[in-house]
């Protein structure tokens, strides 16, 4: 079994093991297949090892094998298999913000945690080190602060780590839109005794566009080092780099007008889905570099410690073009950009866990006692032009948006750099600068009060220091430097109906979240209290059949207080107070199943409703228009023959389906109209075959096989691929 664990390509060897006619080796195959399919067990969740059915949070679980048979090479792309999770912004590789953002359960949130600690990347992240993607649904501020979560969840990276044999692959592929690329695996003992041991992937990707305009160049090395010196100490040291040059995908933004009035959905602009309205050369490079630590000693047969250190810099130069619409109607556009120059963002992730687990007279304990600290050091720098295309006066010039023959090409990179050459000197750039801090303290129990309840206590003592950098101008107010304690609780609880089968669950969790100083209704500038968000929520797990067949069902409810919100006064158009609230609800639905020999699917459906309930008057009782869609629903199903003069061959097929997105949803107060602009639903399907042997696999897949017109957006509209055929060719050694 352990040559099985060791092979680059896991489902190769499953395929190979599958000759053997034994029984117990039969049964131990079967157990490897539904493992790359099923939900695994997971120590990152509640920073502890628990089985699904015993952990009171849900949260989702996508296998490296997965991603390999679908022809996958982002993490982004893998999220196409978690349920209740959205994509609504492509990563573009700016520097702090530059990565992708998702949203779950009616809240945005990103990339941020990788082995259970700080792993921010702001450019596409490849999965070429990728052993599997965990998303934990719901707010997690008690075990993961504020900084890297978000309310509706924390998506975490579990990557691949060296082993004891020499081994690996290289993979070849392309395909559509000049996409190319290479990559590489290869593990190695560095020493006789195979104490040190190393590991190198990487990739190197080349892609183009199905518009008139774009492409990305994205290049992963992430070796990893470890280091097992006796039977108590394991050292692991890792690196990423992930180097990213692009021309961002097409964005258009919709602020407030009266063509709002006239359009209401992306299709009345009757926008030519091809047309990039772009030119050449507005390009921009992003880098993320991470580093990490770890040192895991066995103090005794019941007490483990783990000693973690992370540090994250993402820097980025170059512009990011966007349009948007204003004024009467929608047969025009703008157009702009909001550069980077030189721009950076670090931080640094220490984290102290000391995990135990014992019994206090018939009761079993599972302990995490933790210490955490994060800095974070902006030296953001946008800049921009306010507006691309304006007259001797200054004033803007709205570009036609069908007018045939117009050069939308005269926007590219050597026009935009002399707008931005001819301002040099007299700008006002928008500057992100200064340092946060972060101390906290977690303790988290499981107590097995008997066999089949468990009972899971947590608390996390935060303490928040902002010290915020100069203003860009003179003019600029100065922000002010705050420090703030906060509790976090969590609680949940697990009662297994039928002891490894069948449970049901309940949790309360909260997360929270530090503002910045407002002023109110008198211009008193005063420092809010955090605002937080608290997590109810209940269900039922299943693992039926050996595990062959796992699901998750669940209601939750999300109420998030103490929001900040407008409230203009005399004298005070920007006053705010906070009393806001936001409530967030909804169902779950997660099924994996291994039905029949060979065959395997993964079944997702989520609802949500979102709602302002107390808030300014223009979105009071209204949805987010960052919330994404209401209904969403993934499938996808495979099958592969494990015998037979076939063996080796296999092919699945699968998609999505999001409901219609409000990405504008507002009252315009003034004049008592509705302003709502909507993306449409969509189904998005994708196919994929390949043939899997010992020493090579062949694969190809097809992504939205169908042509679907769609578009995702965070109050935006991106358009997103055509039909796109990718092929690939893998030798293992």
């Amino acid at each position: 079994m352990k040559n099985v664990l060791i092979c680059a390509s896991l489902l190769g060897s499953v395929l190979t093991l599958a000759q053997e006619k034994d029984s117990t080796n039969t049964k131990r195959i079967d157990e490897v297949i539904i493992n790359t399919y099923i939900k695994k067990d997971s120590d990152y969740s509640n920073k502890m090892t628990l089985k699904a059915i015993e952990n009171p949070q849900v949260y989702s679980s996508i296998d490296k094998v997965i991603l390999e048979n679908q022809g996958i090479y982002t993490v982004d792309e893998a999220f196409r298999n978690i349920p209740g999770l959205q994509t609504m912004w492509t990563a573009n590789g700016r520097a702090g913000d530059g990565g992708a953002y998702v949203n779950l359960r009616g809240f945005v949130s990103s990339n941020s945690l990788r082995n259970g600690v700080l792993g921010s990347v702001t450019g596409a992240i490849d999965a070429i080190n990728l052993e599997k993607v965990e998303v934990l649904k719901g707010p997690s501020g008690t075990l993961f602060g504020s900084l890297l979560t978000s309310y509706g969840g924390v998506i975490n990276r579990v990557t691949k780590k060296p082993f004891e044999t020499f081994g690996g692959n290289i993979n070849l592929s392309g395909g559509s839109y000049d996409t190319y690329r290479a990559a590489v695996d290869v593990n190695t003992p560095l020493t006789q005794d195979k104490k040190l041991l190393f590991r190198l992937n990487s990739a190197y990707t080349n892609e183009g566009t199905f518009q008139t305009e774009g492409f990305k160049r994205n290049l992963a090395i992430a070796p990893s080092l470890t280091y097992n010196p006796t039977d108590r100490l394991n050292i692991n040291f890792e690196m990423e780099l992930f180097q990213m040059k692009s021309m961002s995908d097409q964005t258009f933004f919709f602020y407030s007008g009266k063509y709002l009035q006239k359009v209401n959905n992306i299709k009345d602009l009757n926008l030519d889905y091809k047309n990039s309205y772009l030119g050449k050369d507005l390009t921009n490079t992003g880098r993320s570099i991470n580093f990490f630590g770890q040192v895991n000693y066995k103090i005794s047969n019941n007490i483990k410690s783990s000693t973690n250190i992370s540090t994250s810099s993402s820097y980025s130069n170059g512009f990011m073009p966007y349009l948007f619409f204003t004024g009467d109607d929608a047969t025009s556009m703008y157009r702009s950009d909001q550069s980077t120059r030189d721009s950076r963002k670090k931080a640094i992730n220490f984290q102290q866990n000391f995990n135990g687990d014992f019994r206090i007279g018939n009761l079993r304990n599972r302990v995490v006692l933790g210490f955490d600290y994060l800095r974070v050091n902006n030296d953001q720098n946008f800049y921009d032009i306010n507006g691309f295309d304006r007259n001797a006066a200054g004033e803007p010039i709205p570009v036609p948006l069908h007018q045939p023959g117009f050069n939308y090409t005269n926007f590219n990179g050597t026009a935009l750099q002399a707008k931005y050459d001819a301002v040099a000197g007299n700008e006002t750039p928008y500057l992100i600068n200064g340092t946060q801090e972060n101390y906290a303290v977690y303790l988290s129990n499981v107590l097995s009060i008997t066999n089949n309840l468990n009972v899971l206590m947590a608390l996390r003592v935060d303490n928040f220091n902002n010290k915020p950098g100069v203003p860009a101008t003179p003019e600029a107010e100065e922000r002010k430097s705050f420090n703030q304690t906060f509790f976090s609780p969590k609680l949940g609880i697990v009662y297994e109906v039928v002891k490894d089968k069948f449970s049901v669950f309940g949790n309360y969790q909260n997360s929270f979240k530090n503002l910045d100083y407002y002023t109110d209704a008198a211009k008193v500038t005063r420092t809010p209290t955090p605002e937080q968000a608290n997590q109810m929520e209940g269900g039922i797990k299943t693992s039926l059949f050996n595990g062959k067949i796992s699901s998750t069902l669940s209601y939750y409810n999300i109420k998030v207080k103490d929001v900040l919100r407008n409230m203009p006064s005399p004298g005070n158009a920007n006053a705010q107070v906070q009393d806001g609230t936001i409530v967030s609800k909804g169902v779950e639905l997660e099924v994996n199943a291994y039905l029949v020999k060979g065959f395997t699917a993964i079944v997702g459906f989520s609802y949500n409703d979102s709602k302002y309930t107390q808030a300014d008057a223009s979105v009071e009782n209204r949805r987010p228009n960052t919330s994404g869609a209401p209904y969403l629903a993934n499938l996808y199903a495979s099958y592969q023959f494990l015998d037979g003069n076939l063996k080796g061959l296999g092919f699945g097929i699968g998609g999505n389906y999001a409901s219609e997105n409000k990405i504008v949803n507002n009252l315009d107060t003034t004049t008592n109209t509705n302003n709502v602009f909507t993306l449409p639903s969509y189904i998005v399907l994708n196919a994929n075959a390949y043939y899997d042997t010992k020493k090579f696999r062949i694969g190809i897949k097809a992504d939205n096989f169908t042509n679907e017109h769609y578009w995702i957006g965070y109050t935006t509209a991106n358009p997103q691929k055509l039909m796109n055929i990718i092929g690939s060719v893998t030798y293992k050694f």
